[in-house]
């Protein structure tokens, strides 16, 4: 009698695991190094990423105990602007204040406004910021409907620029009801007058609402100092601009009143190419 066959049957998940297994032991041996360099390269993306993130959600503004006020990040060169209103100004130690990274690194003083007035502390200001060695220049306050070729006269009577000094400045911010037509002809009579004097273009200081209203399709080509306030990295103007004065209360050692504060929107190379050869 022949023996019979004994049949060992084996439970289909038992033999689907083992298959599984040596199907996974084959494919780690043949793509290992592809797996593991795989895991190499997501581990550099993602501190790479966690780098990235944090350098742009960095603080766009920094406050500074110091000045009292919150400084837009990543701008090499800062400066304020000062007239008569604040008052006498010591000015070693406006040069000797630092918070941080912070200093003053350049002044616009107020000179003139209008056809025949000057601003008393200016030749005070003038002299003691060359003193202390801070890089200056002198500004000019437009009056509308007063003889531009005049104010420039005014503004050239008084102030003697040299090698090293910043551009002259015209601040024009109120039309005073004067028509468009006969505000622009009589800046741009100001602004050639004063490029001729110093053979240098001119600043022009404005605010945002008034440089898209009046200057930017005819003066477009001059140098753009522009005021706007409360934005944390830069002023909202599509038109390219040289300084920009983000705030209007600041404090400075040395200074008895609040004060604007600027920013240069370049480096020390391209500030120095900026000044008076």
């Amino acid at each position: 009698m022949r023996p019979k066959k004994i049949l060992i049957h084996y439970p289909v998940g038992l033999i689907l695991r083992c298959e599984f297994k040596q199907l996974v032991a084959k494919r780690k041996k043949r793509f290992g190094p592809y797996i593991s360099k795989l895991l190499l390269g997501m581990a550099v993306a993602a501190a790479a990423g966690y780098y990235l993130i944090g350098y742009l959600t960095r603080p766009p503004e920094i406050y500074y105990p110091g000045f009292g006020i919150t400084i837009p990040s990543g701008y090499a060169l800062h400066g304020i602007d000062v007239s008569k209103y604040q008052d006498l100004i010591n000015w070693k130690a406006v040069r000797n204040m630092r918070a941080n990274d912070v200093k003053i690194d350049f002044v616009f003083i107020k000179a003139t406004e209008g056809v025949g007035n000057i601003d008393n502390q200016f030749r005070r200001n003038w002299e003691q910021a060359q003193q202390q060695n801070i890089c200056k220049g002198a500004y000019h306050f437009f009056i509308a409907g007063k003889n531009g070729k005049r104010q420039a006269q005014n503004f050239i009577e008084l102030v003697d620029l040299k090698k090293g000094d910043l551009p002259p400045v015209l601040d024009i911010e109120e039309t005073y009801g004067v028509p468009a037509d006969e505000l622009k002809r009589e800046i741009g009579d100001w602004l050639t007058t004063v490029k001729n004097y110093y053979g240098v273009l001119p600043i022009i200081y404005t605010n945002t609402t008034f440089y898209n209203t009046y200057l930017q399709q005819d003066f477009g080509n001059y140098p753009l100092w522009i005021a706007h306030y409360l934005q944390p990295v830069r002023p909202s103007i599509g038109h390219p601009w040289v300084f920009w004065q983000h705030s209007k209360s600041g404090r400075v050692n040395g200074v008895q009143n609040r004060v604007d504060f600027d920013v240069f929107s370049g480096d020390s190379l391209q500030f120095r190419d900026l000044l008076l050869p």
